[in-house]
């Protein structure tokens, strides 16, 4: 499924989201004018599992350079589709979380969001030497404060593969969304690969949970949604 738009209008310009996804693309385009030398960069600026569950690997680190790559690898990605997925994504519903937190606690959420994410990947993938990389995790935060503080609100979406366009609850459509990353999480988990497919599926996992839970203490009294009125 892909997100159109929602009917829940933001009452300020979300600098924020704006700024993040400005972000975004300039480290993307970083990566390009790299050239080869981008697989060594990602290796070092993604987050590679083993790198902390493996002590002999993790000598070679200082504690520095083992966290920076929970920062970093937010704004990193492996392809222009991963980009702009995630960016859209971000577009669609960041503008009214961001609305909601206010500009500080939207921007810790996405960070620390981020971060959790980033955490839970290692976990449910130690052995793994392949750097994790995307703002996946991060956007997943985004996408899980909005389900608690916006559920019934409306989302345009497209339905492939015979590409219709509906308007579902965004109960319906961020929960069927966790519902496939957890799916396919178990999936991996019983497989013995937390990425299978290249997809992070328990950052992805670990982001929403956080960002529904952290957003709990901020929900305000529920407004009626306009089905008119579409950002």
């Amino acid at each position: 499924m892909i997100p159109l738009r929602d009917n829940v209008p933001a009452n300020r310009f979300p600098i924020v989201t704006v700024w993040l996804i400005v972000l975004n693309f300039l480290a993307f385009l970083y990566e390009l004018r790299l050239g080869e030398n981008a697989e060594y960069f990602l290796m070092d600026y993604g987050i590679v599992p083993v790198r902390y569950t493996n002590h002999a690997v993790a000598s070679h680190f200082t504690l520095v350079e083992q966290a920076l790559p929970f920062f970093t690898s937010m704004f990193l990605h492996g392809g222009w589709i991963h980009l702009l997925g995630n960016m859209w994504i971000l577009w669609i519903f960041g503008d009214n979380v961001e609305d909601h937190l206010g500009r500080a606690r939207y921007l810790a959420l996405y960070i620390v969001g981020g971060l959790m994410a980033g955490l839970v990947h290692v976990y449910t993938n130690a052995g793994s030497q392949l750097p994790t990389i995307g703002a996946s995790g991060a956007v997943a935060a985004i996408m899980g404060a909005y389900f608690r503080f916006f559920p019934h609100a409306r989302v345009e979406t497209i339905i492939p593969p015979l590409f219709f366009i509906i308007e579902l609850p965004a109960i319906l459509f961020l929960g069927w969304w966790f519902l496939l990353q957890f799916f396919n999480g178990t999936l991996t988990l019983l497989g013995g690969r937390g990425d299978f497919g290249g997809v992070a599926w328990w950052a992805h996992i670990g982001g929403f949970a956080f960002g529904f839970l952290g957003a709990s203490r901020y929900v305000r009294r529920r407004q009626p949604y306009p089905s008119e009125a579409y950002s």
